[in-house]
């Protein structure tokens, strides 16, 4: 086994910790809009209950970290990636909007989300460089809508959605002894 049992539920949480976090906070927040709103909009200074968000994006990147220590058989380049995009979510989470830092946090965890599976795959492992190219395209898209606000949620929920869920893709796959997509 490549992967301490500890970072299985780590990046099993993560995913619950999100999306349970914007849906949980959406619910109690009467004029948000998922499609047309952001993620960190629910966890900003003036949000009602914003600690909902604030602790769901705690709890990611706290997920994130020890994951990344878990996986010991990914390459350690993107284990630090995962971690920094770990450290990046729970600086979002400190920084809320409007704070200063907010957006180079937010810039730096969906960065580092995007390109660490293919730093930390294996040689030939073909799946994690697909994945990259999927995050990759969808934070483009995420960066474009920010020009069409009536998107912006809708494009941050897929983006971040897909990528909260890879650890958990990673862990499983080392765990199985993985690496079977070559």
């Amino acid at each position: 086994m490549t992967v301490r049992r500890w970072a299985v539920l780590s990046s099993l949480l993560a995913p619950v910790a999100l999306i349970g976090g914007w849906t949980a906070a959406a619910a109690v927040h009467p004029d948000f809009d998922q499609v047309r709103d952001t993620i960190s909009a629910l966890a900003a200074v003036d949000a009602p209950n914003r600690w909902i968000m604030t602790a769901g994006l705690a709890v990611v990147g706290a997920c994130h970290v020890v994951t990344a220590a878990g996986l010991t058989g990914a390459r350690p380049a993107g284990r630090v990636l995962l971690a920094v995009a770990g450290v990046a979510s729970a600086a979002v989470a400190a920084l809320p909007q409007p704070a200063a830092g907010h957006q180079v946090a937010a810039a730096v965890a969906f960065g580092a989300l995007s390109i660490w599976p293919a730093v930390a795959a294996a040689p030939g492992v073909r799946s994690s460089w697909a994945a990259t190219a999927v995050f990759l395209l969808c934070l483009a898209g995420f960066g474009l809508s920010l020009h069409a606000d009536h998107l912006v949620g809708l494009a941050e929920r897929v983006l971040a959605g897909a990528q909260v869920f890879w650890p958990a893709v990673a862990v499983l796959a080392h765990r199985d002894g993985g690496h079977r997509d070559r």
